[in-house]
Formats: C-alpha cells, sequence, structure tokens
C-alpha cells in the first residue's frame, strides 16, 4: 500500500528518508518486551528497599554493587519481609516452561497498543481511552494502579475523560511517575520520527501528568522513537546520543533538564555510580536544588513515586549502564526509589535495539516466550495469554497505520519495508 504523499521518497537520498525492515523491526519489538519483562521483575526484587533517609547520606541508605547477589532487604512497605521474588538481589528470569507476568510497567502500554489495534487508528481518542481503561482494569479488587494512574482512573468513574483526568485541578497526583511508565512504547510506534512519537502519545501522556512530569514522559518517548536510527557508532554512543538529543526537548530551566545536565555532569566526571547517586540524593532530596521541592511537601515516603528523583535515578543506570543490558538493569536495581521503573525503561530500550536474538545473547540463555496480561488487567483475548511474537506483530500493525496516517511515509510490501522521511542528521 502506497501513500501517495511519500511517492518522491523513492528518489530521495538516505538523509532524507531511511529503509527499515519490518522483519527487523518484528525481532526488536520482540526485545522490547523481553528485555522490558527481565528488567521489570528483576528491579521489583528491590523497588522500595532504598529511598534514603531524610537528614543525612550514611551507610545503609543505599545499595551498592557489593550488594549484587547478597541478601534482598525489606522494602518500605515490607513489614520487614524481603521480596517474595528472590531472597537474593539477582536477575529474576522466566524458563522457557513458564509464563511472563504483567506489572504496571507493561500492561498500560500493553493495553495501548491493543487499543490502538482493535480500534484500527493510530491516534487515541479521549473516549477510546476511557472505554479501554474500564474494560481492562478491574474496579473491586487489586488492580495494580497507584497514585496518578489510580486517581485517573477513579475520575473516569466519574465520567471525566482524557485529558482532563491528569488536570492538576482533578488529579493532585499529575507530578507523580506514572505516565514515564505507561507510554514509552509509542516512540516505538514512530520510527526515527521523536516528532511524531510525541504527538500520537499527548494525550496517553496527560491522561495522567502535566508539567514536568509530561516533559519527563517526552524525553523517554523521544529516546525510544530515536532508537530505531541504526549507525556505525556502538551501542554506548549510541544511548549517549540519543539521550542527548532527547535532552533538548527539556525545559533548560526546568528541574528535569537541571537533573539531566548535572547527572551527565558527574557522569563524565568518572567518579563511580554510586557517588552520583548519592549525590542526586543529597542536592534533589536534602537540598532541594533546582526547584525540586518534594521534600517540603511532607509526602508519603517523601515522594518517592516522583517522577523527578526516578528520573534522575534513571539517569544513573542510562550513563552508567553505557548500552550494556545486563550492567544497565543491574545498576538500575541498585540505584534505589522505585526501582523497578527505571530497569524497565532501560530494559526494554536497549532490548528493543539489540532484538530478541541480542538479549538472549546478552544472557546466554533463552526465556519464555509467553506473556500473562490477566496477571493485573482484564478481557484480552485467550484468557489474557499471549506471546511475545504476537505482541511484536500487533505492533507492526499499529506501526502501518502510523507511518501512513502520520508520518507520511510508505510501506513497501513488496520488500516488507518502510519508507520514513526523516529531518534527523544521525550519522
Amino acid at each position: 500500500m502506497v501513500n501517495n504523499k511519500a511517492t518522491k521518497l523513492y528518489n530521495k537520498s538516505k538523509k532524507d528518508s531511511i529503509i527499515i525492515s519490518r522483519k527487523g523491526y518484528h525481532n526488536q519489538l520482540y526485545g522490547f518486551w523481553l528485555g522490558q519483562s527481565i528488567a521489570n521483575w528483576t528491579g521489583l526484587v528491590t523497588e522500595m528497599d532504598k529511598i534514603g533517609n531524610i537528614g543525612e547520606i550514611k551507610t545503609g541508605n543505599f545499595y551498592t554493587r557489593e550488594d549484587w547477589g547478597k541478601a534482598d532487604q525489606p522494602s518500605i512497605w515490607g513489614e520487614g519481609i524481603p521480596s517474595d521474588l528472590s531472597s537474593t538481589i539477582d536477575f529474576v528470569f522466566k524458563d522457557t516452561n513458564e509464563i511472563w507476568g504483567a506489572d504496571d510497567d507493561t500492561d498500560i502500554e500493553y493495553m495501548y497498543q491493543y487499543l490502538m489495534f482493535v480500534n484500527q487508528t493510530s491516534m487515541l481518542t479521549p473516549e477510546q481511552i476511557r472505554d479501554g481503561w474500564l474494560k481492562h482494569i478491574k474496579k473491586d479488587e487489586e488492580n495494580y494502579l497507584w497514585v496518578s494512574n489510580q486517581k485517573a482512573y477513579n475520575l473516569m468513574l466519574e465520567g471525566v475523560l482524557p485529558p482532563e483526568t491528569g488536570d492538576p485541578e482533578k488529579n493532585e497526583h499529575y507530578g507523580m511517575i506514572d505516565s514515564q511508565l505507561t507510554t514509552e512504547i509509542f516512540g516505538l510506534f514512530a520510527p526515527a520520527r521523536p516528532d511524531i512519537a510525541t504527538h500520537i502519545a499527548h494525550l496517553p501522556i496527560q491522561t495522567t501528568a502535566r508539567e514536568e512530569s509530561e516533559d519527563i514522559s517526552r524525553f523517554y518517548v523521544t529516546m525510544h522513537a530515536l532508537a530505531s536510527l541504526k549507525t556505525e557508532k556502538t551501542l554506548s554512543e549510541r544511548v549517549h546520543w540519543m539521550a542527548n538529543e532527547a535532552r533538548k526537548i527539556l525545559p533548560d530551566t526546568s528541574y528535569p533538564a537541571k537533573m539531566f545536565d548535572y547527572s551527565r555532569k558527574l557522569y563524565m566526571s568518572g567518579i563511580p555510580w554510586e557517588q552520583t547517586r548519592d549525590s542526586i540524593y543529597l542536592r534533589y532530596q536534602l537540598q532541594q536544588k533546582d526547584n525540586y521541592n518534594i521534600t517540603s511537601k511532607n509526602l508519603y515516603c517523601n515522594g518517592c513515586f516522583a517522577a523527578g528523583i526516578n528520573f534522575a535515578s534513571s539517569l544513573v543506570s542510562l550513563f552508567y549502564g553505557e548500552g550494556d543490558l545486563k550492567k544497565t538493569i543491574q545498576i538500575g536495581t541498585l540505584a534505589g526509589w522505585d526501582s523497578d521503573n527505571p530497569t524497565a525503561t532501560w530494559g526494554g530500550l536497549i532490548g528493543f535495539m539489540i532484538g530478541k536474538d541480542g538479549v538472549e545473547k546478552a544472557f546466554g540463555r533463552q526465556f519464555s516466550n509467553r506473556f500473562n496480561i490477566h496477571r493485573t488487567r482484564q478481557n484480552f483475548p485467550e484468557d489474557g495469554i499471549d506471546t511475545f511474537e504476537k505482541m511484536a506483530q500487533t505492533g507492526l500493525m499499529v506501526i502501518d497505520l502510523v507511518v501512513q496516517e502520520e508520518i507520511g511515509g510508505i510501506i513497501d510490501e513488496k520488500n516488507d519495508t518502510w519508507i520514513i522521511p526523516i529531518e534527523i542528521d544521525y550519522e
């Protein structure tokens, strides 16, 4: 199927358009779901174990690299009991005869992809988002929603439509972490086009976020869109280039921009990642610099679910992980706060960049390909049991819609490729 708006692309240079193999992208989408699942479940072992003790930095406030492989410590809500996922801080895997469970780092993204597919749309409407949330999220039992997501859901039950569900006047949790872990996938739906990615992600992001938390979500979406651009650069160089490009969408005077610049400066100085993490805690939670004033609000666990401190923490694992999947997950798991979220974000991103085969090579083994969305959500086909192959195929069909309707690109059916106009110099 050819989009007439883009037919001239066949005669343009590589710098004006790129050709992406749909078959290769399928492998990368599989890698996204697999890498995200490994990282999500590994990070859950230490989720909320270490959030700092307001007043000072002292030994024991946070994990260090020396804690990898050692006993897991209780989380703030663990009542003295370590994680039941693993008695030690280590990778959590599902063997080929097991099933990955959905979690809040994967299930809303799964839902958004499904909604775009069944509605055959490249842009979800407020009603489609509302109807999807009400159909697929449980109401009267554990529903794996937190802070802003839970508030948005409650508002939807009352008849409020997105984006009003993320309006600060209606949703006091708009500055929490929620949207940055539920919307990254929109970057993959618009390969090499962060402008289009942030456009189609705008309403899903605003469903639960505003202001700085919205900017942080756009940062993550931008990075995922840029991940489609392949060069001769090393994986580490690509990750750092993507991060620097995504930094451009953050307003210079905002605390996310200042967090990025501060974290990157410390990384470039050559100090250990633990020292950078401790400096972030000192600067932003103790000293409340750069207008990051969560501590003064006296929130539960000092805003350990907040967008800002978890964004800063995620940058530690991103910078110091240097594109290495295992290293990035390890640092993210040990870095503190809502540790499953940064790990899931970067595990999915790097998993996409290296694909299914790259993830398996990184760990020297194979994994389960099955995914149970009904662990946390409801009313999906096949009793909620899906496979990464099918999830990746659904993603391709969603991208077909975005390429034609939003990007103005071409689906070359003969060669099974997308031809996508770009405006980014990625050499």
